[in-house]
């Protein structure tokens, strides 16, 4: 009775624990290589290029979309950096790569455009994810960064120009989704009145119950701001208070865009938001640390780990940029399931140190 979970704190750590286990499993019996990491990487590339694409085809042709960028957009970024990784691995071996290269490109623009028209939110963490990817890459190889003056002035105007050219499709046909000044305005209208609730209400443990949804029905800590997969709680059979669409569609309750620090912050008070800082740094300094590992071993001509380092150098990418944007911009993006894609990747990355002492 002691392992079934009574709030959502208790579920959200215990199938992280299970995840955790599950990917040191995985690390250690499956074989790894190069090659098989390289051909996941592009199934997963070209998987999702083909769901978004029918994401926004059924945007613009019914107005009803499933929003597969907000949960699975961190897993696309995944093998996209994993992918690059894999061409530079091979590139250094002598490998003819532009067979290859030309599907990666392909995908790249094609995950770049469904993405970035369904969601700015997957925009950005899609930039900043490849901005993360090709850093780690240059330094890894121990070469110059490919981020020179010039190409970042480039990008910023292939920036300024897309936000121009998705205000004025938006206002030309009617379709307000694709309005990056209706999100900026709805972030301003709504996300301010949550921080003032979050930071008049915020406690060492939970909130004040007198700003819960539930009101004096509530437990005031872990109340379903902040959760795991509404279908997940469902299946297993948890009694646990859940808003099926509240937060959406009643703004006087704590937002789902609002920063997660906040969100967080007032789902499972100070300790709660500690507890999430530490995983988040945590996680990506060991991630880290077994990453150079692998480098030293890749420079003493070991190739066993090659397949782990490049599919720890995308899961570390998108980890870093999800909870960047989940922390800083929208909850959303570390809420819901894509809580349980940020919880998927930090485990891909710490399974890395139980399968390089294994193996050492």
């Amino acid at each position: 009775m002691l392992l079934i979970a009574q709030n959502h704190l208790q579920f959200i750590v215990e199938f992280g624990v299970m995840l955790f286990v599950s990917m040191v499993f995985a690390l250690n019996l499956i074989p790894l290589s190069l090659s098989v990491v390289t051909f996941l990487s592009l199934f997963i590339m070209g998987g999702f290029t083909i769901i978004f694409g029918a994401d926004i085809a059924l945007l613009i042709i019914s107005s009803s979309q499933a929003e597969f960028t907000h949960p699975f957009g961190p897993i696309a970024l995944l093998g996209t950096v994993a992918a690059l990784a894999s061409l530079k691995i091979m590139k250094e071996s002598g490998v003819d790569i532009r067979p290859l290269r030309r599907f990666v490109i392909i995908f790249l623009a094609g995950i770049t455009i469904f993405g970035g028209l369904m969601h700015r939110s997957f925009l950005i963490l899609w930039i900043i994810g490849l901005f993360f990817g090709y850093l780690m890459i240059s330094k890894s190889f121990r070469e110059k960064s490919v981020f020179t003056m010039k190409r970042v002035l480039t990008f910023l105007g292939v920036v300024g120009v897309g936000f121009v050219l998705l205000e004025v499709v938006a206002r030309v046909s009617g379709m307000t989704v694709f309005s990056p000044l209706l999100r900026l305005g709805r972030i301003e209208q709504y996300s301010l009145s949550s921080i003032k609730t979050v930071l008049h209400n915020i406690q060492l443990i939970g909130h004040n119950a007198k700003a819960s949804y539930w009101g004096a029905e509530g437990t005031a800590f872990a109340e379903g701001y902040i959760t795991m997969p509404m279908q997940l709680v469902l299946f297993f059979g948890l009694p646990f208070p859940m808003f099926f669409g509240i937060l959406v569609n009643q703004k006087d309750t704590i937002d789902y865009m609002l920063p997660g620090i906040f969100g967080y912050g007032f789902d499972f008070g100070y300790l709660g938001l500690v507890g999430l800082v530490v995983f988040v740094l945590g996680t990506i300094i060991i991630g880290f640390k077994v990453l150079n590992k692998y480098r030293e071993r890749r420079e003493k001509n070991n190739k066993k780990y090659l397949g782990r380092e490049v599919l720890l150098t995308g899961a570390l990418a998108a980890f870093c940029a999800q909870a960047l944007i989940g922390m800083f911009v929208f909850n959303r993006s570390i809420n819901g399931m894509a809580l349980l894609t940020f919880m998927f990747i930090g485990s891909i990355i710490l399974a890395n140190v139980v399968t390089l002492k294994s193996r050492s």
